[in-house]
């Protein structure tokens, strides 16, 4: 069997074509922004830009989320001229299938389930933090943190068991999925508007309280001191990728986790009204209006508080923790933050179960998955079975893993995604020069090859213990490829004859 056998543009079209085993077409331009922005505007600017500050770039953040916003730029890009050709559920898998074969769209595929599950895993615990705040951490550490997690309380020694706050989040989320689509956008079109305006008073506000030595230096220099952490230990600033531009790089890796919700909404292109003309709006609108918000809001939050602090005090929670710290007064928008981030993080969490989930159902009706992945509720046209599964995987990763190690997996799955659909725009250019392309990537192969070079670069700023896990996780992708995806490959087995449109139904 050819490793590298193609599906035709022709093909892809054809397994979409409306039928009884088909996706809904329900979302319009407007839908698909507000999922991006639903999708980008959670954990990596409510959490990942206090890491970012705190462990690596310090104020110099705001340039932090500058660089991973134009490496995104330039893949989105790339992903707005795919998803206007080929707009069909499973994003950059399905890219992958008509550009560089099978088995590289079975390994961007599976690294969009490294994307996508870790990153609904990261923010719902996130969300489970914030919510602990907002009760006051009235929820026992053990009963909220994962067993590679310990801080010291009041003089005394904590260690995690399990994350159930998360735990419920995901469940909730994952039945409003199974309930409908259509659904799912208007409960996350509701709340995109509550964050956003939450953001922009944060902003405000806070812009008043911002102190001039908070932003100097803007870099961390190599002999800062170092920072104490919640179990009484001491983070060195030493590192290359702790301090200075290297720093800067690492944090950008890190914020990197913000941005994915734009490749999100091309998971959703088989269910857009007019995916031709609205998915380049969706993708590219979102993007260019949460960098905005981003580069205003870490702005903001770094002068308001030291970035020392987001190592120790203000580690877990940390905008509520800027606002009732340094902004007196303020005891309301804390509040009102918390609230507005646990709903924000709901709608994160909702995308990214819906992207992984989608891509699901693409490499099932493939054959690279098993069938179950496919099936539709026969009311609700949702793929439920699929939607309960990946809630008992995406749960395990939420319950067990700390906030960190999840999120770096998560950005390393989507820079590898985002560097392959950059590749596939040049092969797809030279192959097939005069396919009709609604949308065309400019100045190609230049902003292609830059949105490599930038994506890879942040890649290898990343932990080496995270690198070598996504290593890992892609050897174990091959071994279930070669051991069952090869030999049920739906295009694979057919390879020798005429294919059919039935065939890939």
């Amino acid at each position: 069997m050819n490793l590298f056998v193609k599906k035709s543009i022709q093909q892809l079209l054809a397994s979409s074509a409306e039928g009884e085993n088909t996706l809904k077409r329900t979302l319009s331009a407007g839908n698909l922004i507000a999922l991006g922005i639903g999708a980008i505007i959670g954990a990596g600017l409510f959490v990942r830009t206090a890491a970012a500050a705190g462990g690596n770039a310090g104020p110099a953040v705001t340039i932090s989320f500058i660089i991973a916003a134009v490496g995104c730029a330039f893949a989105g890009l790339c992903y707005a001229e795919f998803a206007s050709i080929i707009p069909i559920a499973g994003s950059a898998y399905t890219y992958a299938y008509a550009t560089m074969g099978e088995i590289v769209a079975w390994i961007i595929g599976w690294a969009l389930i490294l994307e996508y599950a870790l990153g609904a895993a990261t923010v719902s615990i996130s969300w489970s933090e914030y919510a602990n705040n907002l009760l006051g951490h009235r929820i026992p550490f053990e009963w909220c943190h994962s067993p590679m997690e310990a801080a010291i309380i009041n003089g005394v020694s904590h260690h995690g068991l399990i994350n159930l706050p998360a735990l419920v989040i995901l469940f909730l989320l994952s039945m409003l999925l199974i309930k409908g689509t259509q659904e799912s956008a208007i409960v996350n079109a509701v709340i995109v508007i509550l964050k956003v305006a939450i953001v922009l008073v944060f902003i405000a506000i806070g812009w008043g309280y911002i102190q001039a030595k908070n932003h100097h230096p803007y870099l961390i220099p190599a002999n800062a001191p170092p920072a104490i952490l919640p179990d009484g230990s001491t983070y060195s600033y030493t590192d290359f990728f702790r301090h200075g531009w290297g720093g800067v790089l690492r944090g950008a890796g890190i914020v990197f986790f913000a941005f994915i919700g734009f490749d999100a909404v091309s998971t959703a292109a088989q269910e857009a009204k007019n995916p031709k003309k609205d998915m380049p709006i969706g993708i590219l609108g979102s993007l260019v209006i949460c960098t905005i918000l981003y580069i205003l809001f870490s702005w903001v939050l770094t002068g308001v508080a030291p970035y020392q602090d987001f190592m120790h005090a203000g580690k877990e929670a940390s905008v509520a923790y800027a606002i009732s710290t340094y902004m007196t007064g303020y005891g309301w928008l804390s509040t009102l933050v918390t609230v507005a981030i646990l709903l924000g993080f709901s709608s994160v969490i909702l995308v990214m179960l819906l992207g992984q989930s989608r891509v699901f159902y693409t490499m099932s009706t493939d054959g690279l998955l098993p069938k179950v992945f496919s099936d539709l509720h026969p009311k609700f046209k949702t793929p439920y079975k699929s939607n309960m599964i990946l809630f008992v995987f995406v749960g395990l990763f939420a319950a067990f893993l700390p906030e960190t190690v999840a999120g770096d997996l998560t950005s390393v799955g989507t820079l590898f995604a985002f560097v392959l659909v950059c590749i596939g725009i040049i092969i797809l250019r030279v192959k097939d020069p005069n396919l009709v392309r609604p949308f065309r990537t400019p100045l190609v192969p230049l902003v292609p090859i830059l949105g490599i070079l930038i994506c890879s670069a942040m890649i290898i700023s990343l932990p080496r213990a995270t690198q070598l896990s996504a290593l890992g996780w892609m050897v174990f992708g091959l071994i279930i490829y070669f051991s069952y995806s090869r030999g049920n490959s739906k295009l694979g087995s057919a390879a020798t004859v005429l294919p059919k449109a039935s065939d890939f139904e």
